[in-house]
């Protein structure tokens, strides 16, 4: 760990971590694991920002860097980033104003944050997490605890696999990674298009879903594939994998409402 002399402060002892911190991290070790993230750094301090970046490069990350409010609005704008640090004092604004711009705006209501600011006040922590900052990191800190804040972000803000690809309802079981449907072991003759549907059913069981939610959930799909009534593919559905299709135990009905696909369906099922 690093000692309290190589801390980040604003205006001060930047000279000691070029020369400790970030040439002894100019290079990823062989331990450390691959990073392609892209950051944006935003802060005033031009000194601070340039020996951060060089840490954070080191570490294998691609960091660009803002000095206003302003640079960064521009550089989020035309460009994509994995992270934001952000400093809340800057030149011509408060940070709190762009994080609650982002948070606004579809397209970057999800970009990991983390406030970098020289105010500890709990207030300012309290107001920067409420509107939508992930993490937060008062100065002067360690250059280590904010790459380990970082990295911490991205492994959150990565897409998570499933802890189980096989949905299972009593001897009903769809397979996400193979996406084949298997009803007492036996694989069911669906096309991928009601595999789709299906699991749509699947992931929300006990949820009534209705058909403009259906419709919703299975967009990106060709249009040719679903431009006829969800209920024929409901019904060609339940002809593989109902016992009886005229009497539905897995995908059922309600009446003026949509389809929701049952917690429980075969009779020997445990409660």
């Amino acid at each position: 760990m690093m000692s309290a002399k190589t801390m980040l402060a604003p205006g001060s002892g930047i000279a000691a971590l070029a020369m400790q911190g970030v040439a002894s991290s100019s290079r990823p070790s062989q331990n450390q694991t691959a990073m392609t993230a892209r950051l944006l750094l935003i802060d005033d301090d031009a000194r601070l920002s340039s020996m951060v970046g060089d840490y954070l490069r080191g570490s294998g990350f691609e960091v660009e860097t803002a000095g206003s409010l302003a640079a960064g609005r521009e550089r989020i704008a035309a460009e994509t980033f994995d992270a934001l640090v952000l400093d809340l004092m800057l030149p011509d604004g408060d940070g709190l104003d762009l994080c609650r711009e982002l948070r606004a705006n579809p397209r970057t209501r999800h970009l990991p944050l983390l406030m970098l600011t020289a105010r500890g006040e709990p207030m300012d922590r309290i107001v920067g997490l409420e509107l939508g900052a992930d993490d937060y990191l008062p100065k002067p800190f360690e250059p280590r605890e904010l790459l380990a804040r970082v990295k911490a972000l991205l492994r959150r803000a990565a897409p998570q696999p499933a802890s189980d690809d096989v949905l299972r309802f009593g001897r009903l079981e769809v397979d996400l990674g193979a996406r084949v449907a298997r009803l007492g072991g036996e694989v069911c003759d669906l096309t991928g298009h009601q595999f789709d549907l299906l699991v749509v059913l699947a992931q929300s069981p006990g949820r009534v879903l209705s058909r403009d939610q259906i419709m919703d959930s299975l967009k990106g799909h060709p249009l040719e594939a679903f431009d006829r009534s969800i209920d024929v593919h409901i019904s060609r559905i339940r002809s593989v994998i109902e016992d009886d299709p005229k009497l539905p135990r897995r995908v059922l009905t309600v009446r003026g409402a949509g389809y929701v696909f049952a917690k429980k369906q075969d009779a020997d099922e445990s409660t």
